[in-house]
């Protein structure tokens, strides 16, 4: 049907509907249409088809293209009893028109279907009033989830923003913003303190330490956990900005005050510190303190916990250091190959002289990144032959590499390249329980010792120096990481008796020996906590049951003395029965929180001393910071605010977050970065 023929109608009545901005009239012999002028979509347009069909399409094709369909049905006409205008805000003028205004809230569904009909008549214009304080509490919230500075409220451009908006908004003060902020802070500290408190199982704590560029130093705490349904959850409890004075005595002082504010002192499994924690002083005064409340299970051998990613930092930037004059002078060839055109092309042409055919290009390490440094000598490795021609071809070329020095590159490279691998590993877990961390760690640890057998003194000396401060972090944490891999079922004891024999060689039966001692020693702990009378009525899982009319049960010491009995029975042989069941399938898809979810009911003990295992933070790094060369370092916005506010904001944007992923699974919140790099 050709629209040429059409003739637009004449209109004998004005069309009052805001809809006829978006159509046509058109009349074919006695047939009246109603085209779209957006998608020339004909509809009816007869006077008796009345506009609501034309509302539906309009609201469909603008979503379609994108319009911002509320504003344009917002200028819909006066009704009788209300006005309802858009007020245009001149801030030349600085004067706002004194009028009233009421937003229409259109929500449109992700998954709406096309010929779903949405009747725009059915909204009542008038009933929708303005909330000044919801829209200030809005606005706090916002700034504290993704971190935007206080004083955004008082920017030009922010301002003009909001009053084109909702011009019925009175903007606040910088002042009045924090003092909003404070308040969403103690609500959710609240809430968190409720979630901590009504978990069955136990947390650690994570600390570690931060920085400014002014060198104010900082002190997190973050709670680590299980929760009722098998997830992994963290959250952080404080940010406690130090004194310029402070000490070890005083760093001491301060993790416990936070331990007793938040009453978790009986409540805490272990805790894990970062590399800057090195006096186990500190350490040792906060286990002493603790004790005297409540004695720490296996007598606090679990409860000191180092990160894992750190120590592999530690180890590769002595690495680095110890080849820091080769390191040199590959990179100075590399940038002396780069430095133009010409010297490039000849590069690439004695490289296909001597037959090498790399598809990789020759790149600068960042000073920033460590995982760089190794892409970098990676690279060099391959060109090595094409580099000793160089020299002989190209007089400007005058950097000499010896072929002992390209040994040792080889050979620290391949440190890195294990190391590189490892921190990927534990980076990018989206869920990195502590049983993950056992098989890495033992594979660095053999590979370690091969390294310290080398006949070349300069790697053999590397190789001691970098044993040496594993050896340390093996010591500590040797138990825990073996425990955590006992109770992920695809490997049980049968791991450890893998590993042991290539670590320890002819003393590994007496090494096997300790770790099997050592969590049957700790599931007897546990096994008496759960027999526990207090611990038993305390917890809604384990309660007794009782009569429903409310009157004495005679029976009721009975039902207890029972429920005694029989869980001293089946939990004695808890750990054995696990222990002696086949292992379980090794697959990518196996997640080792929903193995003991679903096994909770055949193992109720070994599941609760599981729970807290898993649970254990092995390492406080995040993962953008796994290759970086500094320190957690506070952006300068942050670090310049007052202490009090500045705890407010960063624990309460982690509430936030969490509590809006939880809400809102599938959508991503970017957030300003909490830890920065300076150059």
């Amino acid at each position: 049907m050709e629209m040429s023929n059409d003739s637009p109608v004449k209109k004998t009545k004005r069309l009052t509907s805001v809809v006829w901005n978006h159509f046509e009239r058109v009349k074919k012999a006695d047939i009246c249409y109603a085209v779209c002028l957006h998608c020339k979509k004909k509809l009816s347009g007869s006077s008796n088809s009345g506009t609501t069909h034309l509302r539906n399409h309009l609201i469909r094709c603008l979503k379609r293209s994108n319009y911002d369909v509320s504003q344009i049905l917002s200028a819909k006409r006066k009704r009788k009893d209300s006005t309802v205008t858009v007020a245009n805000v001149d801030y030349e003028e600085g004067q706002r028109k004194d009028k009233s205004i009421v937003p229409i809230n259109v929500k449109f569904e992700q998954d709406q279907k096309r010929d779903e009909t949405i009747n725009l008549g059915a909204i009542n214009l008038g009933s929708v009033k303005f909330d000044q304080e919801r829209s200030r509490q809005d606005l706090a919230r916002m700034i504290m989830l993704h971190g935007y500075p206080l004083a955004m409220v008082e920017h030009v451009g922010f301002k003009i923003f909001v009053k084109n908006l909702q011009p019925l908004f009175e903007i606040t003060s910088n002042s009045a913003i924090e003092l909003d902020c404070r308040s969403i802070y103690e609500k959710e500290k609240l809430k968190v303190y409720e979630t901590i408190h009504t978990l069955h199982g136990r947390i650690s704590l994570a600390v570690d330490m931060w920085t400014s560029s002014e060198n104010t130093g900082y002190l997190r705490l973050t709670a680590n956990y299980i929760d009722e349904d098998w997830k992994l959850q963290k959250m952080m409890l404080n940010f406690i900005t130090l004194d310029v004075s402070y000490t070890d005595d005083v760093l001491s002082e301060v993790i416990m005050k936070c331990v007793m504010d938040w009453d978790v002192d009986r409540m805490l499994f272990a805790m894990s510190f970062d590399d800057f924690f090195t006096n186990d002083d500190i350490v040792f005064k906060i286990k002493d303190w603790l004790s005297q409340n409540k004695p720490l299970l296996k007598n606090g051998q679990l409860f000191d916990v180092r990160c894992a990613m750190h120590i592999l930092k530690s180890i590769a930037w002595d690495a680095m250091s110890t080849l820091q004059d080769v390191t040199h002078k590959i990179r100075e060839s590399i940038r002396y190959v780069r430095s133009s055109q010409a010297t490039l092309g000849k590069f690439n042409e004695i490289a296909q002289q001597v037959g090498i055919n790399s598809q990789k290009h020759l790149l600068i390490d960042s000073p920033m990144q460590w995982n760089s440094t190794y892409v970098m000598l990676d690279t060099a490795l391959e060109f090595r032959n094409v580099f000793s021609v160089l020299g002989e071809h190209d007089a400007g070329y005058t950097i000499a590499i010896s072929e002992r020095e390209w040994e040792w590159a080889t050979s620290v490279t391949g440190y890195m390249k294990l190391l590189v691998e490892i921190t990927n590993v534990f980076s990018g877990s989206k869920c990195p329980t502590a049983n993950i961390y056992f098989p890495e760690i033992c594979d660095f640890h053999i590979q370690l010792i091969e390294w310290c057998k080398s006949s070349d003194d300069f790697i053999s000396s590397m190789a001691w120096k970098m044993k040496t401060k594993f050896n340390r972090y093996w010591s500590k944490c040797n138990l825990a990481l073996a425990i955590a891999a006992i109770l992920d079922p695809r490997f049980k004891m049968k791991l450890i008796e893998y590993y042991y024999p290539q670590i320890y060689g002819s003393d590994a039966p007496d090494h096997i020996r300790e770790v099997s001692d050592g969590i049957r020693e700790l599931f007897s702990e546990y096994s008496v906590c759960s027999n526990s009378p207090d611990q038993d009525l305390a917890r809604p899982d384990n309660s007794l049951p009782c009569p429903s009319n409310g009157t004495r049960d005679r029976l009721r010491g009975f039902d207890k003395f029972l429920h005694e009995t029989t869980q001293s029975q089946t939990t004695a042989s808890d750990l054995d029965k696990y222990l002696e069941e086949p292992v379980f399938p090794r697959n990518c898809d196996f997640n080792v929180l929903n193995w003991w979810k679903v096994h909770t009911p055949r193992y109720p003990i070994l599941s609760m001393m599981a729970r807290d295992i898993l649970g254990l933070p092995m390492s406080t790094l995040e993962p953008e910071l796994a290759f970086s060369t500094r320190g957690r370092m506070l952006d300068s916005h942050r670090s310049s605010l007052n202490p009090d506010i500045r705890e407010a904001l960063i624990c309460g944007q982690d509430w936030l977050r969490i509590e809006s992923e939880e809400t809102n699974p599938y959508l991503i919140h970017s957030t300003l970065p909490l830890a920065i790099e300076t150059n």
